[in-house]
Parts: structure tokens; C-alpha cells; sequence
């Protein structure tokens, strides 16, 4: 078996346990709170507490697992987990469920650790599909949600809690064994790494992404089985299968979503992505009746999921170098996602008596999303065709209407030896060799003007006075109207067009 997929299986294997303890607290919620009195207020604090340090150690952790690798990070955070999943087991207060359920964030930040390795035994263009799948891991959260409400029937939930103890333990076991001790390492320096990241408005604007896509994502999987109870009066156990159905669809829809970024141009995929949870938002916010509420939930989860796989598409691509740190701050900033609306929902609702205005905001920076992806969709565009410009071998100089000069490409200075400070807001005559009479710049402004091209031999003079003969093609630019707003003028010495 190649190295790759054999760290792909235990590592989204691991994501997959890691996931599984996260969300022990939210998942036994319905069974704790009857041996445990608990407000409403506490009950939202217990179950969104493990999502802060799971948020905020993503951080750290995508940045050491480029400098000591994925085996060393999962051994150590399986070993640590064994400390708050004994913990709850035994946990009779409030006090003691946050502690424990804070440091049971560990098993949602070794979501860093894969999404930071991985990449690393494949080629770019599989990145997305790769790390779709080593997302998949989440489904952890729906087993868990499936799982425990029954065995806590049948054993107790402190005794469900203590099973988890098992899993961890072994695969804190298969990674120290079968972990990639020769895994590529990285040892940057991590306020450096940061320097070179943080100005980068792409690295927010991804986060925003993720915090709305994951962060949704985590939100309803750890609010779900509490809500369908106390809302519509659901069976504890029939709660959790629905909640586990919701995690299942969005996990089995991240590897599609990141198959479909190496596919096609994610930015795409996040307008279709954002639209639609613009839709699932507003309907959400009337709570209507379970059915049409159900189908909401789908809604998000199909694509968040979708959305969780295609931004995870675009670190690498535009962090290659920096991948550790970045995908730190991404994923931490989904997970973060995921600890505000519990709460947030939860006091909206004590102060209105309705989730309205909670599911509205979800409609709402998905909206502000939406608009931040379509701009980035054609300000890549934009980029491209800069890049374009700047990288041909014929000169390029663009004039407005009365032909000045507003903007040349480096290929220009190349060849006339004018930089763009000494050219912008002057006319092209500055090029005027003088071997040509009035006559001839004439005929070339009644063809712009009659056809809108000219073309042809020019001998034009550089800076240091030296003159050349060149290969003129000028193009009048119109608008939608038939206007002409613009000229583009392309050239190239005569010499080099015919030594190619």
C-alpha cells in the first residue's frame, strides 16, 4: 500500500474518533440534564464550550503538524483526551462538565493535523478530493449522535462516556505504530509565517467561508438533539437519529464538494453554496412546522458539506508554502462558527420567545458571503488577465479617448526604456522618432476612427534616443453602446519578430 493511502485511512480514521468524542456532551445532553439540573442558558454554555479550545488549538496544532508531523500530533491529542472523557464520567456539576467538555475540544482540532499533512503525498490537483475525504472524518459527529442515545439507554450515559475511553486509547495506539515517521517536515518559524499571511485579505475571506459553512455545520450538530426535544417534542433517541441523518448527509456531500473544486472553479461552487443557504436561513427563521423544517436543516447540511470540502480546495491552492498556519486559522475559524449560535440562539429566544432572528442571521452572512464570492469570482478574472499583460512579450500601452496614456506593461519599458512613472498622463508622441510627417499620423487616426484598427510598420525612438523600427497594431476599445472608450496599442521590434 503507497504511504499516501495508507496515511489517508488512519488519519481520516482518526478524524473520525476525534470527532466522536467532541461531541459526546451535546449528544447526551437530553440524558445529563436529568441527572444534572441544568438551565436553559447552562445547557447551551455545556454543549458549545467543547467547540472553543476545539477552535482555537487548530491554530497551533495546523502549524505543528508541519514541523513534527501527523503521527507525533495524534498520538499526543488522543493521549490528553483520555483526561476530560474520564472526567465527565464522573461530572455532577456544571462547573465540572465545562472543564472537561473544554478540554474535550482537542478532538475537533486534530482536524488540523490531516488537512496540513495529506497534501503533502499528492499532486495539487487531487488536494481537493483529498482533503474532502480526510473531512469526511466528521461523520464521527453522526455516529455519536446515533450511537450514544442508545447505549445510554441500555448502560447509562456515564457509562457510554467511558466506552469512548477504549476508542481513543487505541487509536492513540495505531498512530504511534502505523503513523508516517518519515512524514515531510516543515520548520518554519510561526510569527514569521504569520507576517506573511495575515495581510492577505484571501486568508479572511476564506474564513469567513468556513465560519459560515463548518461553523453551520457544527452549530446544528451540537444543537439539533436538544432543539427537535424541547421544540417539537421529539423522542430522545428518535433526536439523535435525525441529528445523526443531518451530520451523515453533510459529511457524505464534503468529498463531493472537494472533487467538484478540482473539478471546476470552487469560487463557482460557493455562489451555488452561499445562495442556497441564503434560502435555508430565511426558511429556518419562521420555525415552521417539523417537515418544512427538516428539509431546511438537509438544506444546510448538503451544502455545507458541499462548501466544507471546496473552500479546503482553495488553502493550498493560494497558501502552498504557509499551509500549516492557514489552515489553522481557517479551521478554527469554522469551528468558532459553530460556538456563537447555540448561544446566541438560546438568548434571543429568552428575550423574543421565538429563533427567528438567530436563523435569520444565518440567511444573512451567507447573503454577505454570497456577494464577497462573486466579487472575488471576477476580481480573479481580473487578475488573470493582468497577469496576461504583464507577462507578454510585445509592448502594451493603453490610452483613453484623447490618447493619453493611461496605463503600459512591463514589456514597454523593456523596449522603449520609458517607466510607467515618466509615460502615465502623456501622449505616445513621446516615442516620435520624427522620420514620419503629419501625413502619415494622420491616416493612422482616420483608420482608428472609420474602422477602429490600424496596423503596420513605425519607426519610433526609445529613451536613450536610439530609433527602431517596429510592428504597430492599435485597437480602438468600444462599450456596450458602440463607443469608443479606450485604445490598446501592441508592439514589437521588427528585429525580433524576424529572428523568430
Amino acid at each position: 500500500m503507497k504511504q499516501g493511502t495508507k496515511q489517508l485511512i488512519i488519519q481520516t480514521g482518526s478524524l473520525v474518533a476525534g470527532f466522536m468524542v467532541w461531541v459526546l456532551i451535546s449528544s447526551l445532553m437530553p440524558f445529563i440534564k436529568e441527572d444534572i439540573p441544568l438551565s436553559s442558558t447552562q445547557i447551551a454554555w455545556a454543549t458549545a464550550v467543547p467547540v472553543i479550545l476545539g477552535s482555537l488549538l487548530r491554530v497551533p496544532i495546523g502549524f505543528w503538524a508541519n514541523r513534527y508531523g501527523a503521527r507525533i500530533l495524534f498520538t499526543i491529542s488522543f493521549i490528553i483526551l483520555l483526561v476530560p472523557i474520564a472526567l465527565i464520567s464522573y461530572a455532577n456539576s456544571i462547573l465540572m462538565l465545562i472543564l472537561g467538555g473544554f478540554l474535550l475540544g482537542i478532538g475537533g482540532a486534530v482536524f488540523s493535523i490531516g488537512v496540513t499533512s495529506l497534501p503533502k503525498y499528492y499532486p495539487k490537483e487531487k488536494h481537493g478530493f483529498i482533503n474532502g475525504i480526510y473531512g469526511a472524518g466528521n461523520i464521527g459527529t453522526a455516529i455519536t449522535s446515533f450511537a450514544t442515545p442508545v447505549l445510554a439507554n441500555s448502560f447509562g450515559w456515564r457509562t457510554t462516556i467511558q466506552i469512548f475511553l477504549i476508542i481513543v486509547l487505541i487509536f492513540a495506539i495505531i498512530n504511534f505504530l502505523l503513523g508516517d515517521k518519515k512524514e515531510h517536515k516543515v520548520n518554519n518559524s510561526a510569527k514569521e509565517v504569520i507576517k506573511e499571511v495575515y495581510k492577505n485579505p484571501k486568508l479572511w475571506f476564506l474564513s469567513l467561508f468556513y465560519f459560515i459553512t463548518f461553523g453551520s455545520f457544527v452549530a446544528f450538530t451540537i444543537y439539533l438533539p436538544s432543539f427537535l426535544v424541547n421544540h417539537f417534542g421529539l423522542d430522545k433517541v428518535d433526536a439523535g437519529l435525525r441529528t445523526a441523518g443531518f451530520i451523515a448527509l453533510a459529511t457524505f456531500f464534503r468529498p463531493v464538494g472537494g472533487w467538484l473544486g478540482d473539478k471546476i472553479n470552487p469560487f463557482l461552487i460557493l455562489m451555488a453554496v452561499f445562495f442556497s443557504l441564503t434560502f435555508a436561513g430565511f426558511l429556518l427563521s419562521f420555525t415552521p412546522s417539523l417537515p418544512i423544517y427538516s428539509f431546511g436543516c438537509l438544506l444546510v447540511a448538503f451544502f455545507a458539506g458541499i462548501g466544507n470540502g471546496a473552500i479546503f480546495k482553495l488553502v493550498p491552492f493560494y497558501f502552498s508554502k504557509q499551509a500549516g498556519i492557514v489552515n489553522g486559522i481557517v479551521a478554527a475559524m469554522g469551528g468558532l462558527g459553530g460556538f456563537f449560535p447555540p448561544l446566541i440562539l438560546t438568548i434571543l429566544f429568552n428575550w423574543t420567545g421565538h429563533y427567528a432572528i438567530g436563523f435569520m442571521s444565518l440567511s444573512e452572512f451567507s447573503l454577505a458571503s454570497l456577494v464577497i464570492v462573486v466579487w472575488l469570482y471576477y476580481q480573479e478574472k481580473l487578475d488573470i488577465s493582468a497577469k496576461i499583460v504583464n507577462h507578454a512579450v510585445d509592448g502594451i500601452c493603453l490610452t483613453d479617448i484623447n490618447g493619453i496614456i493611461q496605463s503600459i506593461n512591463p514589456a514597454f519599458t523593456k523596449i522603449t526604456g520609458y517607466s510607467k512613472e515618466e509615460v502615465i498622463g502623456k501622449t505616445p508622441s513621446v516615442l516620435q522618432s520624427g522620420e514620419h510627417d503629419n501625413e502619415f499620423y494622420k491616416k493612422m487616426w482616420d483608420s482608428l476612427k472609420s474602422k477602429g484598427i490600424w496596423e503596420g510598420y513605425i519607426w519610433n525612438k526609445r529613451k536613450n534616443n536610439e530609433i527602431y523600427k517596429e510592428w504597430l497594431t492599435i485597437t480602438a476599445i468600444k462599450d456596450d453602446a458602440g463607443e469608443t472608450k479606450n485604445y490598446v496599442a501592441m508592439f514589437n521590434e521588427e528585429n525580433k519578430r524576424s529572428k523568430e
